[in-house]
């Protein structure tokens, strides 16, 4: 069982949740963040698969609207061990802690790295592996698992952008992938006003009592020479 440093007792769902007080503010553009953690734990992607307990930094490589591309580093960040492949995943409420999710597995080995939430955000990164693998962990915990075709080991960066990305069953079926990450709430439908038209010029309506008021004299006057 893995556990992140200084965290204590894990939360047991469908996974295993990660509440990291990070060492600081995930910066804005590349979302790096720092966590320690007691034990080895399974990673996807490009490089090695299987990180010893430590200190590493994760960073936010590449970012586009349907996919990302993370990579780990060493604590110095002077060494890269693994390029991820991640597609965006939404959770209804952020907290003000890293989260970083895993799979369960059988005892005495290490867990699968799943998913990564910094904080106060609700967009997070669910991560990607190599399709027999995924199989493997869809049978392990009897769920739907991220995977690719391409053979990561292998895989340039640029091959990661466009690489196709399906889901795996347990009995590894091809799903969509919206059944493994979370969509977000559907926007409100927009409300319709109706714009009322502009209100027309006051001149003419100034000129119309001009006219009557002048109208008026001319009518007193005529009057007035009557009476005279």
């Amino acid at each position: 069982m893995t556990f992140a440093k200084g965290l204590g007792t894990g939360l047991f769902l469908t996974t295993l949740c990660f509440l990291i007080a990070p060492k600081a503010k995930a910066d804005e553009w590349n979302q790096k963040a720092t966590l320690t953690f007691s034990q080895p734990f399974e990673v996807p992607g490009v490089g090695q698969h299987l990180l010893p307990a430590g200190t590493y930094v994760f960073k936010l490589m590449d970012s586009t609207a349907d996919r990302h591309i993370v990579q780990i580093f060493n604590q110095s960040e002077s060494h890269v061990f693994t390029t991820i492949l991640a597609i965006p995943d939404y959770r209804l409420k952020a907290t003000n802690k890293m989260v970083v999710t895993f799979r369960e597995a059988p005892a005495g080995t290490p867990q699968s790295l799943k998913a990564w939430f910094n904080p106060g955000r609700k967009w997070g990164y669910h991560f990607v592996y190599e399709r027999p693998r995924a199989i493997e962990l869809a049978k392990e915990n009897n769920e739907d698992v991220l995977a690719t075709p391409v053979v990561l080991a292998d895989a340039p960066v640029e091959t990661l952008k466009s690489a196709p990305i399906e889901a795996v069953t347990p009995t590894g079926e091809t799903v969509e992938t919206a059944q493994v990450v979370e969509a977000p709430p559907a926007a409100p439908a927009p409300v319709l006003v109706a714009s009322l038209p502009k209100t027309a010029s006051r001149l003419p309506l100034i000129g119309l009592l001009g006219f009557l008021s002048l109208c008026a004299g001319f009518g007193l006057l005529g009057i007035s020479r009557l009476k005279a």
